[in-house]
């Protein structure tokens, strides 16, 4: 006999009891954002509400995007299992190079930028081409890297600051994306768009369910992925609103949003993704199963290049300028950034999502003790201890397992 299912089991006390079964089996996943929440709440109290004024939110999203944009390629670097220290220096390197191009050479500001992505690759492609096929340890080369391009970059500013950049340049960082609909008090295309990619995850997330569910690989309750999905929607379309109350959606909130979907996609649905992972998990286990775990290696490290050069762009546009001193300990809060959001120290395991919200984690912490006027000196040391019980989890977690 078939056994039949009432429609009312859905919201049974045996399927909430199943939820936060599943819940408890995927801590590591979730707990993140429940973190991320958490965070957000007791700062939103503490600052009597500042921390998501309109004008606030669209200033976490701006401060923030250079550490997104590089968490994202950190992540699959450490998911292959290594580590980056140079991001923070390419980044200040290659805005110098951009600040010298467009304001010392004229050189137009599209074709700067562009011939800066292609530096940040090739810089990135040098110090993987050591790594994967000399296996000198990442945290060697790419610690080198770091004093390399902190050099470069005071020679190549001559120890002065270079600015200020054409206004189309700047829109990179300070721009916003226009209404086009008209809205006298609202940016209302910017709503539209918040609403539609808000509309389009969950969309996607229902299709993935019934995929998985297809084959036979869903274990997650039907009750959890209700309420789980009805609150990132919710809380996108919120975001979109405020954003939109003040000037919209920022332009590189839009860039972010790419990057993280490209990324997020790569990573969990192609072949090259799942490889990565397999060479983080076990990189000998995955060369016998005939994957190339050095052109993998070398090409995570070339992206990773890129990323940080998009990322220095993104840094020189908001400053208006290059400083010999920009992209100082950046690689820090990257990697700290990447750890909080889920990786694993032994490589293979973290997702996108993760190192995006980490990065929030972080860019929420800062902002919020600065309103609270807590001073620079405990909030390294706040953040510090963040990091450590991320580790510590990660770790207790595994052992668990």
């Amino acid at each position: 006999m078939t056994e039949t299912t009432s429609p009312h089991a859905e919201t049974s006390p045996s399927t909430m009891g199943a939820s936060f079964a599943f819940l408890k089996t995927h801590l590591r996943e979730y707990g993140i954002l429940f973190a991320l929440i958490a965070i957000m709440l007791f700062f939103q109290v503490a600052t009597g509400g500042i921390l998501l004024k309109p004008v606030n939110l669209t200033n976490l999203i701006l401060q923030n995007s250079y550490i997104v944009i590089m968490a994202i390629g950190m992540l699959m670097v450490i998911v292959c299992g290594h580590i980056d220290l140079s991001v923070g220096s390419v980044l200040g390197f290659v805005g110098a190079l951009a600040a010298v191009m467009i304001v010392n050479w004229g050189v137009p500001w599209l074709l700067a930028g562009v011939i800066c992505l292609g530096v940040g690759a090739v810089i990135g492609a040098a110090q993987g081409f050591w790594i994967a096929y000399f296996r000198i340890p990442s945290f060697i080369v790419t610690l080198a890297g770091m004093l390399v391009f902190k050099g470069l970059t005071l020679w190549l500013l001559e120890g002065q600051s270079v600015g200020p950049f054409p206004a189309q340049f700047r829109l990179i960082s300070s721009g916003f994306v226009p209404d086009l609909l008209g809205g006298a008090e609202m940016n209302l295309f910017s709503l539209l768009i918040g609403i539609a990619v808000a509309s389009l995850i969950l969309g996607l997330a229902i299709r993935t369910r019934r995929q998985e569910q297809t084959r036979g690989i869903n274990d997650e309750p039907f009750a959890f992925f209700a309420v789980k999905n009805a609150l990132i929607f919710a809380a996108l379309v919120y975001m979109s609103w405020l954003m939109a109350d003040f000037r919209g959606l920022p332009n590189v909130f839009i860039v972010m949003a790419l990057l993280i979907a490209v990324y997020s996609f790569v990573t969990s649905r192609t072949t090259f993704g799942r490889r990565i992972y397999a060479i983080g998990g076990n990189e000998k286990a995955a060369s016998l199963s005939g994957i190339n775990s050095q052109r993998l290696t070398f090409l995570t490290f070339a992206n990773m290049g890129m990323l940080a050069a998009l990322a220095g762009l993104v840094f020189a546009a908001r400053l208006n300028t290059a400083t010999p001193k920009a992209g100082i300990a950046f690689e820090l809060d990257v990697i700290a950034a990447v750890f909080i959001g889920g990786a694993s120290m032994s490589g293979g395991v973290g997702t996108v999502v993760g190192a995006v919200i980490g990065a929030f984690i972080m860019g929420v912490m800062n902002n919020g003790m600065s309103i609270l006027g807590i001073g620079i000196d405990w909030q390294q040391v706040i953040k510090g201890l963040v990091l450590l019980a991320a580790v510590i989890f990660d770790v207790m977690n595994k052992k668990k397992g």
